[in-house]
């Protein structure tokens, strides 16, 4: 039976009658690389396919019978919707705009707008067509930068070498294992493989191995089926199928569970995932990106990494740099952050006084470019002329010592060492390790943020989950 656009059920997709037989309609719209909802005559979702589930995070099981602006949260929703004064006559409608899908990520999307109607030419409902614009954006973005790979800024030799090797690795679907210690912008490199690659206009989908426990962590990236489990009123695909003909971004990758490590390398093997409640696999079509600022080696040797699971990931290992040991890409990044976030704040600053900039570029940034990004907005907000000076700069930079000290020659790097500060509690000396400044990052974030978590996470450009997860560790009561 063919399901009626004018009202909503809650029943299977429907189907269509094409050269006098039936064919079923949903897998035909799953394999469109543009997001698709269907609405009734309420603008209520009446079906959707598997890109514009990608692109909101909301299942269509979940997504139907509800308010389009509940799922698809387009900014034109409430400005500029045309969907009240479109009739069966009414053409097309495309305009621009930005969704928030469901993991609070803005995406900048060109929606078109379009009647539905029946073989007597009434209107029945309406067609929204979802276009990511995320990939143009940033190509748009990137044409006047010289040392750049989509959104990664960076001159320097190791960049260098990255940015040769990245169109070549973008074009195969082998597993690719991105490293490199936190803040330097491994989330970014994945992104910019996506998009080279062929699967471009397929979805990009991110998850987070350390943010979910283990119970809600397997359903989310495998899916399950209804009754599955306590509280699974209704099946859900999961983030593989999600990522179907696209790329799968599995950031934390030490942080997985090792029950789930041994899904994950099922799935390496053969491609076929088994939801949650379900004996019967389903095949996607994925490729696999892994990222890790934790040393998978040393934790195989624990037992609490897969050696054989790291042998599949590992086939092409990617690790980006250390911004101390990239020379000059610091001033550039300082560079395009101060023009970026002067264009955002709408602030005629024209650079950095000789005094600031000396003591910015010698900072190590044990925070890597997050940080650097986070002390640019920070003097940013806080600048009142035209120069961004000392002043403006968060503290904890102004009570470095003058000069690093030097490392003893064939000495290596020394460990830190705890100590106590002449200037007080809050002072950050030369030895104050990354997880005493890391806390100060977070408190004065918090404060800044004047106590609001989501607002803190955005000041330091981490997600509320990676958020909440570090003040725990910090042993901070939000």
């Amino acid at each position: 039976m063919t399901e009626r656009l004018g009202s909503v059920k809650r029943t299977d997709p429907s189907v269509v009658r094409l050269f006098g037989k039936p064919v079923a309609f949903s897998p035909l719209l799953d394999e469109i690389p543009v997001g698709l909802v269907i609405l009734d005559l309420d603008r209520r979702v009446a079906m959707m396919n598997r890109s514009a589930e990608a692109l909101t995070g909301m299942s269509r099981d979940e997504a139907r019978g509800l308010p389009c602006r509940h799922v698809v949260r387009s900014n034109l929703c409430l400005q500029r919707c045309p969907l009240p004064e479109m009739s069966s006559e009414s053409e097309p409608v495309c305009l621009e705009g930005d969704i928030i899908s469901r993991d609070r990520e803005r995406i900048p999307v060109r929606t078109t707008f379009a009647p539905l109607e029946d073989p007597e030419g009434r209107l029945v409902g309406f067609l929204e067509a979802l276009e990511d614009l995320r990939m143009l954006q940033a190509l748009d973005a990137s044409k006047g930068r010289v040392y750049s790979f989509g959104q990664i800024i960076g001159r320097s030799s190791q960049m260098q070498r990255i940015y040769e090797i990245l169109p070549g690795v973008a074009q195969t679907d082998s597993s690719v294992l991105v490293t490199g210690e936190t803040g330097t912008g491994k989330d970014l490199l994945a992104e910019a493989i996506h998009q080279a690659s062929g699967r471009a206009k397929g979805p990009f989908v991110k998850v987070n191995c350390g943010a979910l426990p283990e119970s809600l962590l397997e359903s989310e990236l495998f899916g399950h089926e209804k009754g599955a489990f306590t509280g699974a009123g209704e099946s859900k695909p999961g983030r593989f199928r999600l990522a179907h003909n696209g790329t799968l971004f599995l950031t934390e990758i030490g942080d997985l569970p090792l029950t789930l490590q041994v899904k994950l390398l099922t799935f390496l093997d053969d491609h076929v995932i088994y939801p949650l409640g379900s004996t019967k696999g389903v095949r996607v079509d994925v490729r696999i990106i892994a990222a890790t600022h934790r040393d998978l080696k040393q934790m195989v040797r624990e037992g609490r990494f897969r050696e054989d699971l790291l042998f599949r990931l590992n086939v092409v290992r990617l690790h980006i740099p250390p911004l101390r040991e990239r020379g000059g890409d610091v001033r550039l990044l300082l560079d395009h952050f101060l023009r970026a976030f002067t264009s955002q704040f709408q602030k005629p600053i024209r650079g950095f006084t000789d005094e600031a900039l000396e003591r910015l570029m010698r900072h190590p940034y044990p925070g890597n470019v997050r940080e650097l990004r986070n002390i640019v907005e920070y003097a940013v907000n806080l600048c009142n002329r035209d120069r961004v000076g000392p002043d403006h700069l968060p503290p904890y930079l102004l009570e470095e010592p003058e000069a690093p000290a030097a490392k003893e020659a064939g000495g290596g790097e020394q460990p830190p060492v705890r100590e106590q500060p002449a200037g007080g509690p809050g002072r950050v000396s030369e030895s104050t390790t990354w997880m005493e400044l890391e806390r100060r990052m977070i408190l004065e974030a918090l404060l800044k943020a004047k106590g609001r978590r989501s607002r803190a996470a955005e000041i330091l450009g981490w997600g509320r989950s990676t958020l909440w997860r570090k003040m725990k560790r910090h042993g901070i009561d939000g």
